[in-house]
Formats: C-alpha cells, structure tokens, sequence
C-alpha cells in the first residue's frame, strides 16, 4: 500500500513535469531499416527473453549469450536508440517474439536529448503497458542508465531517472530494477576510465564485467528457472 501511494505521488509529478518539459525526439522511422533487418533474419521459438535497447546493449550482443547463460536471448540491440524508439517499434522488438521476458536499457541516449528523467519514465510506462496489454505475464528487468565519463554532466539527471525508474519497479512484481550503474562507480564517486573505450561512452570489457554480475544475480538468479521448459524432450529409441 505505502509503495502504490508513493509511486501514485510520483506519477502525478512526472506528468506534471512531462507536460512542462518535453524533449524533441528524432523520428523513429530512421530505424526502419534495422527493424526489417531484424525480421529477415530466422526467428527464435516464443518463450525467450527479449534483450533491446541502445548501443550500450548492442555492444553486449557478442557475449550476451556467454555472460548470461543458460537463458535464451533474443538480441535486439539497436544503436543511438531511446525509450520513445522502443516504445514506436514495440510490436517489432518484443510483441512479435512473445517472450517470457524482456530486459530493456534506455534512457542514456534520452538524457543527452534533452529528455527530462519523468519523460523517459512516462514513455517507459507506455512501453510497459504495451507489453502487459497483450502478454501480461511477462516480466520486464529494467536496466539503470549507466554513468560514463563523456556524460558526466548530465548524470543527475541520468540518477534521478534511475531513481524514477527503480520505484516504479517498486510497485509491481513483474518490473524488476537491474542495478548496473552503481557498481560502475569508483572510490571518488566516477565510473573509472578502463570501463570504457576511447569515447568514454561505450565500455571495455570490464564494463561489461561489471554488467554481467549484476545482471546474473537478478535475471539469471529468476530466469534460469524457467529454462528447463524450453528443452525438447528427449525421444526414446
């Protein structure tokens, strides 16, 4: 009860704020092209796990599958996204393969347009209520933005989206908040510089390190479980 005040609280601020600050957001048909792209290729069994989200996702395509095993991924990264791309392309993404869960890292690419943290939660909400609408059983792990270097100055507003995002997790069991960006954060209270590549956006291996304990000790600790269903039975001779 205490949470479902709290967050009805938050969400009368966050659209209050979302009607005063809107961010301009680039057309998502720029995408279009990786979507089909998506399509044509062979098109995994429903009851998988849906990975998308910007390049910080895409860039973990490579060993997504190692880092994460045993679950069965569907990779869906698509460079320079938002939350409004995933939310324009839903039915592409995610609706179309019917998975059993979906987890979702957006928010970095909408910071730097401009987007304030209550936008990028009221297009997450839309993102949410579309998966819930036709798959209502599907849970949905949510990835904190991360800290990087090349956007330091805008990493209170990247905090505070964090903190919008965890406590609408906080209100329903099929949300959970996928907490990468604070082990990201060294001793003085910045992401070291060996987490990431010569831009200081996208990471290092040692990035992904970081993103693969935390993401195992939330996905895979509630995931794996549910594995063993997707295995054919074996057949007798």
């Amino acid at each position: 009860m205490i949470n479902t005040i709290r967050w009805v609280t938050l969400a009368v601020a966050a659209l209050c704020s979302a009607m005063a600050n809107s961010a301009e957001y680039p057309d998502p048909e720029r995408y279009r092209a990786a979507m089909e792209a998506f399509a044509a290729e062979p098109q995994p069994e429903p009851g998988g796990i849906v990975a998308t989200g910007s390049s910080s996702m895409r860039g973990w395509h490579r060993r997504i599958g190692t880092d994460l095993e045993p679950l069965t991924l569907v990779r869906r990264g698509f460079g320079g996204s938002n939350m409004y791309d995933v939310r324009y392309f839903l039915s592409e993404l995610v609706l179309r393969h019917k998975p059993r869960a979906v987890m979702l890292y957006e928010g970095d690419n909408d910071a730097a347009l401009g987007a304030s943290p209550e936008e990028v939660l009221g297009h997450f909400e839309a993102v949410a209520a579309g998966i819930h609408a036709h798959l209502p059983d599907t849970r949905i792990y949510v990835m904190a933005v991360k800290p990087s270097l090349a956007r330091w100055k805008i990493w209170p507003t990247m905090r505070r989206t964090n903190a919008l995002l965890r406590a609408r997790c906080d209100t329903d069991p099929r949300l959970h908040f996928v907490d990468v960006a604070t082990p990201m954060l060294g001793a003085d209270g910045k992401p070291p510089a060996d987490l990431f590549v010569k831009d200081m956006l996208h990471m290092t291996d040692a990035g992904y390190d970081i993103w693969r304990d935390a993401t195992q000790s939330v996905v895979v600790a509630q995931e794996a479980q549910y594995e063993h269903a997707r295995q054919p039975e074996p057949t007798s001779e």
